[in-house]
């Protein structure tokens, strides 16, 4: 009576062999949990038969949840059975299995050179917990969200295979990160992983230093390490931004000259913040606008003439300049939802100023093509197509959330807790433009603000 099945089929425009091999890199559970869902990654063995993976879930208080996996078959197929967690049962099959006949058109879709399409078939058989309560809670909210989560688990997987055949080809790439334990960092070692590139992390050694042998022969040198900025900014704080950007990367420049050259990375993106353009008002900035005023302006552009002597070396060197990087699990706007969903959300000051945003696959897709593109070199703004100001985001974010935002935030507090920092990163902004990017043919996965929330809040 209370035993329920699902099934989502998508049809992916590459061969089944490619589209299984995917579900087998490292990243890849992490790549198709929903950026709304709080389940977090314990242990992860694999998905041959009899090895296990270990989550924490809020279903619907956290609790640990317990999957063996079996019927494995190379290319095709793997289970995954509840052995432990919220449901009485549950069994999961992946399923991938070549598509029949023509496929239909899709504005994303490959050449038909492209040798092949599959359909990735997603089989759930369950039994509801709870008796009939269980069967009210999966009328009222569960099987809407099975359906979210498997639309977006689907809609990443297909992006991401095109991403990897279009942008790589057959191409596959070493990629050494620093500051691989951050938000971007951690987010782009499982893209790059499920993408068949190899990855490898950076420690830093002592000081400012690094240990730079996953440096040695690789393809590409990706730098995201640096003190984080949104902080109280007192004359040590201020230093630890400064030194561990401009100084740090330095450093490594000159330890990039001292490798052989023949085992010195042939690409180098080196992190960058839009903050170089100062308080930009509502002027339309693009890569060619000069520097602004102020600390984070400085620093930024220190930070750039730093990175800019690797050029110098003959390596393709890029210059990150990134936005307010979107995601529930880290960033701003983690530390913007719990306000928001209490009603206490709204406009910085005037909420005037721009805030150039872009969500985390977008940007890291965009590095992707950074990485790949040898027509792009220099400073590359990574911020959405589409800025809005402070206020039209709060507008926004409130309306996905179903909260008035009608309170503004407490300039006041805010000042009394960060300082200068408010000043600078919170009344200040940018309006943006990405035409680097657009330039050379990249195209937005999610470039319209509300439509962009609602996929990341899973509020549809």
């Amino acid at each position: 009576m209370f035993d329920r099945t699902f099934e989502k089929v998508t049809r992916l425009p590459v061969p089944a062999s490619k589209a299984f091999a995917w579900h087998l890199h490292p990243g890849a559970f992490e790549r198709l949990t929903p950026p709304w869902d709080p389940t977090q990654l314990l242990a992860y063995e694999g998905v041959g038969d009899g090895e296990k993976v270990m989550l924490r879930v809020v279903a619907p208080w956290p609790r640990k949840w317990v999957a063996v996996h079996e019927d494995f078959i190379p290319g095709v197929q793997f289970k995954d059975r509840q052995v432990q967690g919220p449901f009485p049962k549950w069994v999961h099959t992946h399923r991938v299995e070549p598509a029949p006949g023509t496929a239909a058109h899709d504005p994303r879709a490959l050449p038909a050179s492209s040798a092949g399409e599959c359909l990735m078939r997603d089989e759930i058989s369950y039994r509801l917990p709870f008796g009939p309560l269980g069967v009210i809670a999966h009328a009222l909210f569960m099987k809407r969200q099975i359906n979210a989560m498997f639309d977006h688990r689907h809609a990443t997987l297909f992006s991401d295979l095109v991403d990897h055949a279009t942008m790589a080809g057959q191409r596959r790439l070493t990629v050494a990160i620093t500051g691989a334990g951050g938000m971007i960092g951690s987010a782009l070692q499982g893209y790059l992983g499920c993408g068949g590139h190899t990855v490898r992390p950076i420690a830093r050694k002592d000081g400012l230093s690094f240990d730079l042998d996953p440096v040695r022969g690789c393809d590409v040198l990706v730098h995201l390490a640096g003190e984080p900025i949104v902080q109280r900014w007192t004359a040590d704080s201020r230093s630890r931004i400064r030194r561990s950007r401009v100084d740090r990367t330095r450093l490594l420049v000159e330890a990039l000259g001292r490798m052989p050259e023949d085992e010195r990375p042939k690409v180098f993106l080196s992190g960058s913040a839009v903050g170089f353009y100062g308080d930009g008002g509502d002027t339309p900035l693009s890569e060619t606008s000069g520097s602004g005023e102020g600390f984070l302006a400085e620093v930024a552009r220190a930070w750039e003439e730093a990175a800019a002597g690797a050029a110098d070396l003959g390596i393709r060197t890029v210059l990150l300049r990134t936005g307010v990087v979107l995601s529930p699990r880290g960033g701003a706007l983690k530390k913007m939802l719990l306000p928001f969903k209490l009603g206490a959300g709204g406009r910085l000051g005037t909420g005037e100023q721009y805030l150039p945003w872009i969500t985390l696959d977008d940007q890291l897709r965009s590095m992707y093509q950074c990485m790949l593109d040898g027509r792009i070199s220099g400073p590359v703004n990574l911020t959405a197509p589409q800025p809005v100001t402070n206020a039209q985001f709060a507008k926004t974010l409130g309306r996905v959330l179903r909260r008035p935002t009608l309170i503004p935030a407490p300039q006041r507090m805010m000042k009394l807790a960060y300082g200068e920092m408010v000043d600078e990163v919170l009344l200040q902004g940018q309006r943006v433009a990405p035409e680097v990017l657009l330039q050379n043919g990249f195209a937005f996965r999610q470039p319209d603000l509300e439509r962009a929330l609602r996929e990341l809040l899973g509020k549809f």
